[in-house]
């Protein structure tokens, strides 16, 4: 758009016709004794457009989708590879079901929103034990059984506390991703070793007529709803000015836990506590040691100063809520989860400031 006048003396001003979602920036040219007036366009996100939410929307319902499709696609090869159940829980499922953090935090990192990507795994760990566990207990009361689920918590915490010094450093290199991946496996191998170590798949779980569809579609599907889920999130964030920690921390953090979620509400409404439990506890070890991992090695992570001083520590205080219930409480009733959802709602509100 451009409008011309005599040199020193506008003739003419105009309106760009631009609503509330653009401005218009006027640019001077000289050409000879006449001044032109050029008006640039340019797209400016006040409050996120329609299509950042639906960006949101769109990756949520993915992550959802795909979360589920990739977990019984990769249940059903494993059976029919006669892996044992034992290693399904602790691998394929744990690993399934964190499948969509990983995503979003690697993609995250790699575009060069580091609070996205370690508040998506620092929200999603809060997430899991005080909103969904607390939606679970609201189902069905959690029984708890057996010695091996308290054995994985304390490994949970364990894993938790070893984030204090390296988010001390404020950076997270390649070394310090290595060593906690290394962590997992070694967790992994003595897990495997021990009789009982881990809850026993779902057995009427039914496999895939075409499993590695399930798989491949999984993968596609998450990646899309993961890529659709960072790209609005930002935008909603920065147009409102909220933080992009708090975003991830939140938004995307429930976001990436919807398998979660899913997976616990259906084993506590078929009166599987264990698998319910166990899920939760699970996605926990390989979020921290597996997921944040692997992402620091594929592209160091800066550390924002708020996650040492809050949101870690909120961290660890919800894992040690969780470990003392279990060592202490033979169910998780629906007073216990009415209590943590609304320490959630606590947490949601402080994590705003």
């Amino acid at each position: 758009m451009t409008v011309a006048g005599r040199k020193g003396h506008v003739e003419m001003f105009f309106g760009c016709g631009c609503d509330q979602d653009y401005f218009c920036m006027p640019l001077v040219a000289h050409r000879g004794d006449t001044q032109v007036w050029h008006a640039r366009v340019e797209y400016l996100p006040k409050k996120g457009s329609q299509l950042d939410y639906f960006y949101v929307v769109a990756g949520l319902i993915g992550l959802f989708f795909g979360g589920e499709a990739l977990v019984r696609g990769s249940v059903g090869i494993a059976r029919r590879m006669a892996i044992p159940p034992l290693l399904i829980g602790l691998t394929v499922v744990g690993f399934g079901t964190s499948t969509p953090e990983l995503l979003v935090s690697v993609d995250a990192a790699l575009r060069g929103v580091p609070d996205i990507a370690v508040g998506n795994i620092v929200g999603s760990n809060i997430a899991n034990i005080l909103l969904i566990l607390g939606l679970t207990a609201l189902v069905w009361p959690i029984t708890v059984m057996g010695a091996t689920l308290r054995r994985d918590t304390l490994v949970m915490v364990a894993s938790a506390l070893a984030l204090v010094p390296v988010f001390a450093l404020a950076h997270m290199g390649r070394l310090s991703g290595a060593m906690l991946v290394l962590g997992l496996v070694g967790y992994l191998v003595w897990a495997y070793r021990t009789p009982g170590a881990a809850p026993d798949e779902d057995e009427n779980l039914p496999a895939p007529p075409s499993t590695w569809v399930w798989v491949l579609g999984g993968l596609t599907i998450l990646m899309l709803g993961a890529r659709f889920l960072v790209d609005g999130a930002v935008n909603i964030a920065r147009g409102y000015g909220i933080s992009e920690a708090f975003i991830g921390l939140t938004i995307v953090a429930v976001g990436t836990s919807l398998p979660e979620l899913a997976t616990s509400l259906i084993a506590a409404m078929r009166r599987q506590s264990e698998i319910a439990i166990g899920n939760i506890v699970g996605s926990n070890i390989f979020n921290v040691m597996g997921i944040l991992g692997i992402t620091a090695v594929i592209s160091p992570i800066p550390i924002a100063g708020r996650f040492l001083t809050f949101d870690l520590p909120v961290m660890i205080a919800v894992s040690l809520v969780l470990t003392l219930l279990l060592l202490t409480q033979p169910k998780i009733g629906r007073i216990t989860g009415v209590a943590l959802l609304v320490g959630y709602v606590a947490y949601v509100w402080a994590a705003q400031g």
